[in-house]
């Protein structure tokens, strides 16, 4: 059997290629697949990710899929496993990441793990066991304003409180190696009757290292990316991510990310002469708007590069909400699938895609079974090459992730 080192399960389909990037970054080869394999015989790889969408799932049916998950991978023979959730948590009380956590650790039988969500090189740090994005508190950042998971608290154990059956315990940050060894005994004899989470610090990418030390030998770690790549670099017995040439062929950008990040990201797209459609969403429910005319737009000229998009500001988000979240969301969501879809068909062969969700479905979408891991845009966002189809250059990015520039940064690197 094929030594599968680590088994990972992410929260939605960028989650899972940010984590991946990290580990072919820290030397260790990494396949993607796009849910749960079905396949007889799956390629050799020290890291498997599992992209789900548990993120803003039922809570029922994402526990369910992640232990589902959790058996697959088990079954590959993966020796640790990682629960890899938004460095920007999720705040709500019906939040997903607690229930995930404690059925994923009475699965595995683990005393105890780490929540560790921090990207010091994205923005997401956490002190004294409290979240920060950019400097801010998580409630005072823009992700307050999130139209799927809202944040309220910054603080990571009041945050699993609510979630968890269990308890959090905050790791105080200036303890040295063998003080954390005593400090771990003592928590562990006041939580001998339950498995028990601890919330590290972790303000800096040396931080990491120190993490890794104390934790990267534990059976199950939860957190963002951070500690992938340091994980990584502990394991690896040869390194070399595949190497895959840069595509030729025009591109299809598809933006379905409400996010500041990339709001201004379409802006400099826009003002640096880049071709741009708004996906109206209130017209396409009315039927104004279809993925036919959108795609005669995209068709007069196929040798072009265009970026299609939905994103807006949230107040205009909550207005179109009115008409039904779930019915906009689908909506939006199926139009970007389908124009993936034509495009692909019609010889796209780079398709860049901003948002969580909207990567979700296009991906599914596409039906590939799993993808090559390759360089990476930005942190934490690669290249993804599937594995039945090695023309194709995918990039899917978290709507938080990325420099203002990075649809630029995309096209002259896939």
């Amino acid at each position: 059997m094929n030594l599968v080192r680590f088994g990972v399960i992410a929260d939605d389909f960028t989650g899972a290629s940010d984590i991946a990037s990290f580990f072919v970054k820290g030397g260790l080869s990494t396949v993607l697949y796009s849910g749960i394999p079905e396949m007889d015989e799956v390629p050799k790889a020290e890291v498997c990710v599992i992209a789900l969408k548990t993120r803003t799932q039922d809570p029922n049916d994402a526990v369910d899929d992640s232990l589902e998950a959790i058996a697959w991978l088990k079954e590959q023979g993966a020796q640790q496993f990682y629960i890899k959730y938004c460095s920007t948590f999720d705040s709500t009380p019906e939040g997903n990441i607690g229930p995930i956590c404690d059925a994923v650790m009475e699965e595995l039988d683990v005393p105890y793990t780490i929540l560790c969500p921090a990207l010091p090189v994205n923005g997401r740090v956490v002190k004294n066991g409290c979240l920060y994005v950019n400097g801010v508190p998580l409630h005072e950042s823009p992700m307050k304003d999130h139209p799927l998971t809202p944040m309220r608290d910054c603080d990571l154990v009041r945050l699993m409180d609510v979630q968890s059956r269990f308890p959090s315990v905050k790791m105080p940050g200036d303890l040295d190696k063998e003080e954390v060894n005593e400090w771990m005994t003592g928590i562990a004899a006041q939580h001998k009757d339950s498995p028990f989470y601890i919330v590290p610090d972790y303000e800096k990418e040396e931080d990491a290292e120190k993490l890794v030390e104390l934790f990267g030998e534990l059976k199950l770690i939860t957190g963002g990316s951070g500690l992938a790549y340091p994980l990584a670099k502990m394991h690896k017995e040869q390194a070399d991510a595949d190497d895959f040439e840069r595509s030729d062929s025009p591109a299809l950008l598809l933006a379905g990310s409400c996010s500041e990040a990339t709001r201004n990201q379409i802006t400099e797209y826009q003002q640096s002469g880049g071709k741009t459609y708004f996906m109206d969403p209130l017209k396409l429910i009315s039927g104004e708007e279809s993925v036919e005319k959108i795609w005669n737009v995209i068709s007069q000229n196929k040798e072009e590069s265009i970026l299609v998009y939905s994103s807006d500001t949230p107040e205009k988000v909550r207005d179109i909400q009115q008409k039904g979240k779930e019915e906009v969301a689908g909506r939006l969501e199926k139009a970007t699938a389908d124009l993936a879809e034509l495009a692909v068909e019609a010889g796209f062969h780079r398709i860049i895609v901003a948002g969580g969700e909207t990567s979700g479905a296009v991906a599914k979408r596409l039906g590939y079974n799993g993808y090559h891991i390759g360089d990476s845009i930005s942190p934490g966002v690669p290249t993804m090459i599937p594995i039945e189809d090695n023309r194709i250059r995918m990039v899917f990015k978290s709507g938080n992730f990325g420099q203002s520039d990075f649809f630029l940064q995309a096209l002259s690197l896939t």
